[in-house]
């Protein structure tokens, strides 16, 4: 697309039809196996208590990675912008480390490991480690061609393989909900006592919340290619369609848990991979293995082609001297190096680096939020409460890892929600009302008038 194409503002069935390729975009990149296989077995364990146990889920699953969307199209291009608010330390730092974490370190190599053996061993009995190094070379290098151009990411994801993937899994999610007889049992000791937080935190765990931060510049950047101009319109659009994809992603969400709730025997399941291959394979016989292994492929390979593009967006634009096309090349290796590892191996060193993360990126998005209610900066809020949710998951994850529990444990465990791996809540709410009323004590310097804020006011007619 050329300069001249760009500087052209698209009609309005044109920002309609891009807006709605963007949605799907974005549900695509959201939806990788992880999110594929939680609510089957949520559905399964949270037995008669469903209902509340996937509320708390498409809250946390849901509603906050579009909430992470929004916030980075209101405040600025990246999450560079809301993370300064932190300080210069952790305004450079903690995206780095993000994008770090959910892209070439842990959550790419991962679908290229789910994808191989989920989807791949099934079917073909493969599990060799030469059939792996030849996979993840064949997956990551569809995976970088497809992401080589970030200005074709809509096209390619939200016009072509997110329609698939979608269809695929309403033909799945329908066939075992009136085919399979199956009856919701006890709900399991975890899911027994508060089945909404429980939920939350399933939910917590999808990681979508931290990958919203990194793709929503990919959206927003999308949009700009399409044509759509900075300030309201653009805010709009990416807003619509993070609110579209949103949807799409709770609706799959509560068909996937439907698909635990019906499949007969379901106590027999460990994960919801088993549970939805025998899921495939019980509506539509041998054949369904290899649909639900093309519904893996898909998810797993949209995900991956929308990591490489947003930590490729994002490292681009924080050294631009290395172009976008360097570093996606550079992310795709790394990952495909990484996935020839195994799952666990990733999971062992990233997991306890994405608890650290999750506290401090979603007090991030709720401050950005609601910042605008107070009609100035609360800049030692921010401040505050950034580094105590921080520094709060760090003993978290330390007293995970059993480094110093002794001394730990006594420290943090007094905090309401500990045992869910919550207790960061309450210290960061506090954390925020200090730093509120040291912002309130001060003379007001500044009234809260982001650019992207004032557009949406003035320019209704985009």
């Amino acid at each position: 697309m050329t300069a001249a194409e760009t500087s052209v503002s698209p009609n309005k069935n044109q920002r309609i039809s891009t807006v709605i390729a963007a949605s799907l975009m974005l549900f695509s990149m959201f939806f990788g196996a992880g999110n594929l296989i939680f609510p089957p077995m949520l559905g399964v364990q949270a037995g008669h208590g469903y209902g509340p146990a996937i509320i708390g889920f498409l809250i946390t699953g849901a509603a906050i990675p579009v909430v992470a969307v929004i916030a980075v199209a209101i405040t600025g291009n990246n999450v560079q912008d809301l993370a300064r608010r932190g300080g210069p330390a952790f305004g450079l730092l903690f995206p780095v480390a993000v994008y770090l974490s959910i892209g070439c370190f842990y959550a790419l190599p991962r679908t290229g490991v789910v994808s191989f053996s989920t989807a791949i061993t099934p079917i073909t009995g493969w599990d060799s480690t030469m059939a792996k190094v030849i996979f993840s070379a064949v997956f990551f290098g569809v995976s970088l061609w497809l992401a080589f151009n970030p200005d074709g990411l809509v096209d390619r994801l939200g016009k072509i393989l997110t329609p698939m993937l979608v269809i695929l899994l309403i033909l799945l999610i329908t066939l075992s909900f009136f085919n399979l007889g199956g009856t919701p049992g006890a709900a399991s000791e975890k899911y027994a006592g508060n089945p909404l937080a429980t939920g939350l935190v399933e939910g917590y765990l999808t990681m979508d919340s931290l990958a919203a931060l990194a793709f929503g510049i990919v959206v927003v950047n999308s949009l700009k290619y399409k044509g759509f101009k900075e300030g309201g319109s653009l805010v709009r659009g990416v807003s619509m369609a993070g609110i579209v994809a949103g949807v799409l992603l709770a609706l799959i969400y509560v068909g996937l848990g439907m698909v635990g709730q019906v499949i007969p025997e379901p106590s027999k399941y460990a994960n919801g991979a088993d549970l939805l291959t025998d899921a495939a394979r019980l509506t539509m016989g041998e054949p369904g293995m290899i649909v639900f292994g093309a519904i893996v492929l898909l998810a797993c390979i949209t995900t991956s082609v929308g990591l490489i593009g947003a930590t490729s967006e994002f490292f681009n634009h924080l050294m631009p001297g290395i172009s976008y096309r360097t570093w996606a090349v550079v992310f795709s290796l790394i990952a495909m190096v990484i996935s020839t590892m195994g799952l666990q191996t990733v999971l062992s060193i990233a997991g306890p680096i994405i608890g650290f993360l999750y506290p401090a990126a979603i007090t991030l998005i709720a401050l950005t939020l609601i910042e605008p209610l107070f009609g100035r900066r609360i800049n030692m809020s921010f401040m505050l409460s950034l580094h105590v949710a921080l520094i709060w998951a760090a003993l978290m994850s330390f007293n995970s890892l059993g480094w110093g529990s002794d001394v730990i444990e006594p420290l943090i465990s007094w905090s309401p929600m500990h045992k869910l791996d919550l207790g960061w809540a309450l210290p960061t709410f506090v954390a925020f009302i200090i730093g509120l009323a040291i912002d309130f004590a001060r003379p007001k310097q500044e009234v809260v008038a982001r650019a992207g804020a004032t557009e949406m006011t003035v320019d209704t007619s985009a």
